[in-house]
């Protein structure tokens, strides 16, 4: 029991990690898989799959070569020198995401709460920055919460959407966009939130090091990202194309269950958007503080103030814009970890680890 229940929390920080500022938010659903119409759902099962996969390759991997942070990973996988160039580019990439995050606060304040955009970029900096003087337990804890209300919620309001007239919209829609860009974008996003993911994966396989539960964490955390990709879809196509004009489109729709249910979920929204920005950050404070032992603390708050400036140029546009770009430069990335099948030289296999040796490391 005390190593499914390890399993389960592995699985919800993988869900915590994945399920950002896009996904949350509905935008990120809209870009990869609602606009392609009735290919959607198909699109889904591609990367859900690739999510599965990939996602226990990495924490197992890290596990093995008992990787501090994804530049380790980078090396084994690129080599020493052009890893540590893949690891400068993840680093910038990371801080366009992580922008992207805190702009996905932002609009939420703005579009939401009738406060001003540059309120909700300075209240969530802050908060991540107190939450993240806690480590790794606090992003564990605070995903454990969050990610299965979040799941229940949008089930919710996908059954709701079955009594919308239009609910079997999905079925039938059509799509002027190009197969190949359709095919091409489970790939472009499981390619780029996989290797984003690195920043919270990495030390959490090296953490736990139990390939049992790795691998469990891994299957029910893929799953449980296709089906919240799947009921987000069902429900945006219901009411495209007039939902694709709003930066929040599953915060309206949430509107429709009425005003308690509507605040209940976006708070939610910014709780898996919070809690994305609070993983990815904490990866990207330990790869710098490895590179340059500065306080860690300062390192976050550089950070913080690096994401609020380009922060700046909105939510949809950054969104839009730099998700699909990172969608490609992660390809290689993809290409490589489906390859990686050995042990790297003079490393040998790691020993067995017990529930309770797993427990004590987080």
């Amino acid at each position: 029991m005390k190593r499914w229940a390890l399993s389960i929390q592995v699985a919800f920080t993988f869900i915590g990690t994945v399920v950002g500022a896009g996904f949350a938010s509905g935008k990120e659903v809209m870009q990869f898989f609602t606009r392609f119409g009735a290919w959607g759902p198909y699109l889904i099962i591609v990367s859900t799959l690739f999510f599965v996969w990939i996602g226990a390759k990495v924490m197992l991997l890290s596990a093995e070569l008992k990787a501090k942070s994804y530049e380790d990973l980078n090396k084994h996988l690129f080599g020493e020198k052009t890893g540590r160039w893949v690891s400068h580019v993840m680093l910038i990439v990371l801080l366009g995401v992580n922008a992207v995050m805190l702009a996905g606060a932002g609009s939420i304040f703005s579009e939401h709460l009738n406060l001003s955009y540059q309120t909700g970029l300075i209240v969530t900096m802050f908060a991540c920055y107190l939450l993240l003087r806690k480590g790794m337990n606090a992003i564990i804890t605070v995903n454990t919460f969050v990610v299965p209300v979040m799941m229940g919620f949008t089930l919710f309001l996908m059954f709701e959407t079955l009594r919308h007239p239009d609910s079997g919209h999905w079925l039938h829609a059509t799509s002027e966009i190009s197969p190949w860009a359709a095919w091409l974008s489970p790939f472009l996003y499981a390619g780029f939130n996989l290797s984003m993911s690195q920043a919270v994966l990495v030390p959490l396989g090296s953490a736990i090091g139990d390939p049992r539960v790795l691998r469990r964490g891994a299957w029910i955390g893929g799953i449980g990202i296709g089906i919240l990709l799947l009921a987000g879809h069902l429900a945006l196509s219901a009411r495209m194309p007039g939902i694709k004009q709003f930066d929040i489109p599953m915060g309206f729709l949430a509107r429709e269950l009425g005003a308690w249910l509507h605040w209940i979920y976006i708070f939610l929204i910014f709780m898996e958007i919070f809690s994305t920005l609070v993983a990815d950050i904490y990866g990207l404070t330990l790869q710098l503080h490895e590179r340059m032992k500065i306080s860690q603390g300062v390192i976050t708050m550089a950070l913080l103030s690096i994401c609020f400036l380009a922060g700046q140029f909105g939510f949809g546009l950054l969104l839009s814009t730099l998700y699909p770009i990172f969608g490609l430069l992660s390809l290689g990335w993809l290409f490589l970890i489906t390859r990686d099948r050995q042990r790297p030289p003079g490393v040998p296999p790691t020993p067995p680890v017990t529930e309770e040796l797993a427990a004590s490391r987080l």
